[in-house]
């Protein structure tokens, strides 16, 4: 082999051995040590994997339990965090909720207090169907009123607190009149206690324009919102009564504010009645948000509680509004569907119970209610007539539903209802122009 054949061979023999090294340093990098380059951090070390993150939108304000409730699941579970932002509950507020969910904002699971607004979101798209999960029974964990919530036999959300209206009372004021805390009563019966109470600067009732139009719904639960023909039953003699009993007590009895009133001043009818300037207020548990609260709203009487009076003249056939509230759903677009699901399990069945110092009970069997109903009232439970309080909260024996109505309906009907309360319209144009419209929307 001549001299320039050797350098060829001895020069290719060399790169080989340097490459067979380098191979050689790379397995020793990548496969003989435990831990592999791209989980190395700038120091050398394993990196720590991020958190999940989670956010939940909700009505109730922050200090009001869901903080509390969000900080708990925290600390527990350091893998997955959530976050709580608060939307007010009304159409501006729902509008950014919406918003937020069809422009793929940061929403994970949200809290809905309307069946209408819920079926809106479905078609919408937004909203997850639990059945896809089969870990939990629905059903089983918070009983049969839970139906009330299902879409076409489907679960969008989980139920999870005890929805409860009713008549607050100021004790003393009753004390004073000699009037009893009813268990059952009427309409009828409370326009005449209002009668009594109502004094200079003083109220005998008032009410939560939320409520105002509930005994309607209340009607039409029984009666039917249409008749077997297919036409409105808006009409039912029923509406008419509650609409004239009403218009009594705001222009003869003066027992009541003057609906255009309570609409332009907007009226906090929470305070007017906790600062004693009203006897009675009809509202639901959000009002041991308030009541509880000494220092916003400073009162030095004893609350009691009655059941919402009912327009039907057998007990057996008056429902009210009420039975469970405050569904919670995951965003259908969520990228940690799972997470979020165990999230809300958690938060179902016992991790809401800080919610109830701002008046949400839970609704799960696996919640003790009398643990509930102590962290509802906390220190103040002198405050009320407990008695009373656990009789519209777990002994009323009056039937309870879930309001379908489409916003379209409810928008239609406060419209004409406000005319007649505003002195602009009869009560049987203001009739005969519900069914009108009523009629219209059910052609669509």
């Amino acid at each position: 082999m001549n001299s320039r054949k050797w350098f060829k061979v001895l020069l290719v023999g060399m790169l080989m051995i340097g490459l067979l090294a380098g191979c050689s340093g790379k397995s020793n990098e990548g496969v003989g040590n435990s831990v592999a380059p791209e989980n190395k951090g700038n120091n050398g070390g394993e990196t720590k994997t991020e958190p999940i993150k989670l956010t939940m939108w909700g009505g109730v304000p922050p200090e009001s339990g869901p903080q509390t409730a969000v900080d708990n699941w925290n600390a527990e579970h350091p893998d997955v965090q959530v976050e709580y932002i608060r939307f007010v509950n009304d159409d501006e507020g729902n509008l950014k909720l919406d918003t937020a969910l069809l422009t793929g904002q940061n929403v994970d699971l949200f809290v809905g207090y309307d069946l209408t607004r819920l079926t809106k979101r479905i078609e919408s798209g937004a909203v997850l169907d639990l059945s896809e999960f089969n870990d939990y029974s629905i059903m089983d964990k918070i009983g049969p009123d839970a139906e009330a919530w299902q879409i076409d036999g489907r679960f969008y959300g989980i139920p999870t607190k005890k929805s409860v209206n009713f008549i607050a009372l100021n004790k003393r004021m009753l004390d004073e009149a000699g009037l009893e805390v009813p268990t059952e009563w009427n309409w009828q019966q409370l326009r005449e206690y209002a009668k009594v109470l109502t004094k200079d600067n003083q109220y005998g009732f008032i009410q939560h324009l939320e409520t105002f139009p509930s005994p309607m719904d209340s009607i039409m639960d029984k009666t039917g919102y249409v008749k077997e023909d297919g036409t409105s039953n808006m009409d039912d003699p029923k509406i008419m009564d509650w609409l004239e009993l009403m218009n009594g007590m705001m222009t003869e009895d003066k027992s009541t504010p003057p609906l255009g009133e309570q609409i332009t001043s907007k009226m906090p009818v929470e305070n007017v009645f906790l600062s004693g300037e009203a006897a009675m207020l009809n509202i639901g548990e959000w009002l041991i948000r308030s009541s509880n609260n000494f220092i916003d709203f400073p009162r030095d009487f004893e609350i009691a509680f009655a059941p919402v009076p009912r327009m039907m003249d057998k007990p057996e056939d008056f429902h009210i509004i009420g039975g469970l509230g405050d569904i919670v759903s995951i965003n259908a677009k969520t990228k940690h569907k799972e997470a979020a699901w165990e999230f809300l399990k958690w938060y179902t069945d016992g991790g809401m119970t800080p919610l109830a110092t701002g008046g949400r009970l839970p609704a799960s069997k696996e919640v003790d209610q009398e643990v509930a109903l102590k962290s509802l009232l906390g220190d103040n439970e002198a405050t009320y007539d407990v008695a009373s309080l656990n009789y519209v909260l777990f002994e009323d024996p009056t039937a309870t539903f879930v309001s379908s109505i489409p916003q379209e309906m409810k928008d239609m009907r406060r419209q004409e209802y406000e005319k007649y309360f505003l002195g602009n319209q009869g009560i049987t144009d203001t009739v005969a122009n519900m069914v009108k419209r009523h009629n219209e929307f059910l052609k669509k």
